[in-house]
């Protein structure tokens, strides 16, 4: 697998994981991409803001000790974003509370955008930008990826300009065909869903695949969709067939299910 220009904009947080875990860890969409994207060995570079705070220092610290390219973390009058959440005895997580902090309103700057569009493949997390910078790097011909599942806002659910749209499914007969009904019928080239137990698909509405989960024993789910997504992204960039970029993909989760949070780091005391 050859190495390219990766980058990754948008979310991070501070997952909080409420008691009895009691632990915090640093993550989100976007952040968990770059860094896994680095983990496999590929130039990641990350656009999104944090604030002046303990959080946004310990942030950048694990970015760049992940092999993560920092120069374009803004730092921004505000809270770094956190998630409160609980975990249930069956081990699902429940999303209590979110505060999107200094990542609401964060835009890449015009020297930003150039750099942008230098890199081989651009992964959007969350962003409360209507699209713009989407459609920004489409127009100027950049391959661009989303999770549009990271986005409940309507004003942000957008797909125009994408070169592939990632979207979670639910447990029900016939979810996953109608996520990529609903994503090929919007116009993107390449619709990969991931249904949990029931394993990941994709389709460029010619040629559909499928590939079941790698069983390991599951100690957090966090984190998993996003580092399927940097294994997914790795793979199909190099130019791999769409069979082995789903087995990438599902090798990359299967390993962030075996450690608490998005990727491996020493927890801190909530």
């Amino acid at each position: 697998m050859k190495n390219l220009r990766f980058a990754a904009v948008g979310d991070n947080c501070i997952d909080r994981f409420r008691p009895p875990v009691s632990k915090s860890l640093v993550g989100g969409n976007a952040v968990n991409v770059a860094v896994q994207l680095a983990r496999l060995g590929q130039v990641s570079l990350y656009f999104g803001a944090v604030g002046p705070d303990e959080a946004g220092r310990w942030t950048r610290a694990l970015l760049m000790q992940n092999g993560v390219d920092v120069t374009h973390l803004k730092e921004r009058a505000g809270i770094t974003a956190y998630t409160e959440i609980d975990v249930l005895a069956s081990g699902e997580r429940v999303f209590a509370y979110e505060d999107f902090g200094v990542c609401a309103g964060y835009r890449p700057d015009e020297a930003d955008i150039d750099v942008l569009k230098t890199m081989d493949h651009v992964h959007i997390g969350w962003m409360d930008d209507g699209g713009a910078v989407r459609r920004t790097l489409a127009a100027a011909g950049v391959s661009v990826s989303q999770d549009v599942s990271v986005n409940a806002d309507p004003a942000n659910l957008g797909t125009g300009g994408l070169a592939i749209a990632f979207a979670s499914a639910g447990s029900e007969n016939g979810a996953v065909d109608a996520q990529l009904r609903r994503l090929l019928g919007d116009g993107v080239p390449l619709a990969v869903v991931t249904a949990g137990s029931k394993g990941s698909f994709v389709s460029d509405g010619m040629d559909h695949f499928e590939v079941g989960i790698r069983p390991v024993e599951v100690v957090d789910t966090t984190g998993a969709g996003d580092s399927f997504i940097a294994g997914f992204l790795a793979a199909r960039i190099t130019g791999m067939p769409l069979p082995d970029c789903l087995a990438a993909g599902r090798d990359q989760a299967a390993l962030t299910c075996t450690h608490v949070g998005g990727f491996p780091q020493e927890a801190k005391p909530l």
